[in-house]
């Protein structure tokens, strides 16, 4: 963590844009639950990101899809019981904002009401930016997706990198600009060709979070189970794996099956 970091005692919205405009770079990891948001708050952190990404990680779903607003809130109360200084986001769910404007305000409302989370994230450009302007002028903080948006993935077919050809290209920079100027805080940016995600960048006055967006982007993302090696099924290319947490957890595991299993375990001193 920065000096600059240490000395703020709470991340906020304001905080993020004073750091693009100093060209500090952001940190965000998703959470879901108490304990881990704890470890990472106190690690330093600047964003926890309670994705939609539960979904996968947290109940075993193939897509991002099934995952309830009711879910979201339950995972997002757990997270801020374990934060004091980090700014949190929540994904509005899919299903949760589509529809109109009045239901996505709606939506958004009850997370921050029965969470006390700081902000919300959706995906989409053009399509949802009235539910953007709607929130917004609600006092909601909110951070928009663009490039590849797992709530779409039945529509694209494929995980793919995104706006590799000069039309969608295009209407990325374009909904870029759209969610900053319906006042969003800040884009995640996924999975798109680093030199688009640099120009979009640099376009915005708002920062961008990459996740396979390339180091131009103002900050980075990564889903927390991917990069501590929880999850050893998925190795895209973008993915920097800090631990083999499977491995460590699986290997301690069975020492204590092997110590129950002999009567090492408790010992004498382990017991009253």
């Amino acid at each position: 963590m920065s000096a600059a970091a240490r000395e703020v005692k709470k991340v906020t919205t304001n905080t993020l844009l004073k750091m693009k405009a100093n060209g500090e770079k952001i940190s965000m990891l998703t959470a879901y639950d108490f304990s881990f948001a704890k470890i990472i708050d106190n690690a330093g952190i600047d964003i926890i990101l309670v994705g939609d990404s539960a979904s996968n990680v947290m109940a075993g779903h193939e897509t991002t899809l099934p995952i309830t607003l009711d879910q979201m809130i339950y995972h997002a109360q757990s997270v801020m019981r374990g934060v004091n200084r980090c700014l949190v986001v929540v994904d509005l769910p899919f299903g949760s904002y589509q529809s109109n404007s009045e239901i996505a305000l709606a939506s958004a409302v009850r997370i921050m009401k029965e969470t006390s989370a700081h902000a919300i994230k959706l995906e989409g450009g053009e399509e949802v930016v009235e539910s953007i302007k709607k929130i917004v002028s609600a006092g909601v903080p909110v951070m928009g997706h663009l490039g590849l948006t797992p709530q779409s993935i039945y529509k694209f077919g494929t995980y793919n990198v995104r706006a590799k050809e000069q039309e969608e290209a295009d209407k990325l920079r374009r909904d870029a600009l759209l969610l900053q100027e319906a006042g969003c805080f800040g884009i995640v940016l996924e999975k798109i060709p680093a030199s688009l995600a640099r120009e979009v960048s640099e376009s915005l006055t708002i920062p961008t979070i990459g996740i396979g967006a390339g180091r131009a982007c103002d900050g980075q993302v990564l889903v927390m189970h991917d990069m501590l090696g929880i999850n050893t099924e998925f190795k895209p290319r973008f993915l920097r794996q800090y631990l083999n947490l499977y491995e460590q957890i699986t290997q301690a595991v069975a020492h204590y099956i092997d110590d129950v299993k002999s009567t090492d375990f408790p010992n004498e001193q382990e017991q009253y």
